[in-house]
């Protein structure tokens, strides 16, 4: 039996905006983006349904409940665990004014006399601000040339999470009942092991390392050479990823107090369970 079509489909949601990634496209797998011809992809707003998933803990913890949103409201996004993290800020950005307009409150409190208000802002202007780091640039050194690549959404979530679990141990560490024999050896544990996840963020920033003879883009032969390279290479990769890495974040607001008139900075995030409460 043939179903007829649904007399309800012209009223289901529309776009609501369209959005231009700061990345353009690049650093997409083929198969995780589908861009329309002018490369500016149609953003809807949130169902219900949407609105549930990011408020589950459980799947905004692990990141799910982030690509499920960014997957319905950008049905051209295939596969947003593969997003380059450079266009996640925009990407949520973007599905944040077509669900509840481009004005967001938003609370701060001044570092100098503490007085609380919240202020207006334009999320706009925060999305035009965004733009893609400098993947061009290389580091060379000596006969080797490193060429760098932004980081997923999937392989980012993953540092960040590991990262949370380590600090979250550091901090519970000095007040367990443990020996203080055990908990020095517990501590150094945890930092080693934040060592190797400061090296495992560097490779997967590293696209590929040129020798005279080779063109190296094998993760695991990467990660090897971080290991073992001279520490003056080591801090030159570390330092040219983290630049990169910031060049692609949010600006920080650039604030003054009505009370004192102490004029400050706050940084934005994009917290998934506050950003995305609608304005009241």
């Amino acid at each position: 039996m043939t179903q007829s079509a649904n007399p309800l489909k012209a009223f289901f949601r529309q776009p609501a905006i369209y959005l231009k990634l700061p990345s353009n496209g690049a650093y997409w797998p083929e198969d995780a983006i589908e861009f329309p011809t002018n490369r500016e992809l149609p953003v809807y707003p949130m169902t219900a349904v949407d609105e549930i998933t990011y408020r589950t803990p459980d799947a905004l913890f692990s990141g799910q409940s982030v690509v499920n949103v960014i997957e319905s409201c950008i049905p051209n996004i295939k596969n947003a665990w593969s997003a380059p993290f450079v266009d996640v800020n925009s990407i949520l950005i973007g599905i944040r004014i077509a669900s509840y307009g481009h004005s967001m409150e938003v609370g701060t409190s001044c570092p100098a006399c503490k007085h609380e208000e919240e202020f207006e802002l334009d999320l706009r202007h925060v999305l035009d601000q965004l733009h893609s780091p400098d993947y061009a640039k290389t580091i060379v050194s000596g006969d080797l040339e490193i060429i760098f690549c932004p980081m997923s959404y999937e392989q980012q979530n993953a540092i960040n999470l590991e990262q949370f679990e380590l600090q979250r141990t550091i901090q519970m560490i000095p007040g367990s009942d443990l020996p203080e024999e055990e908990k020095i050896l517990r501590m150094a544990e945890i930092v080693k092991k934040l060592t190797e996840l400061t090296v495992k963020a560097i490779t997967l920033s590293v696209a590929a390392i040129r020798t005279p003879t080779a063109m190296v883009t094998d993760i695991e032969h990467i990660a090897e050479f971080l290991n073992n390279c001279d520490r003056i290479i080591f801090s030159t990769m570390r330092d040219h990823a983290i630049s990169l890495r910031q060049a692609g974040e949010l600006n920080p607001l650039k604030l003054k107090c009505s009370e004192c008139e102490h004029e400050y900075e706050q940084q934005l995030t994009l917290d998934m369970a506050n950003f995305f409460a609608p304005a009241s």
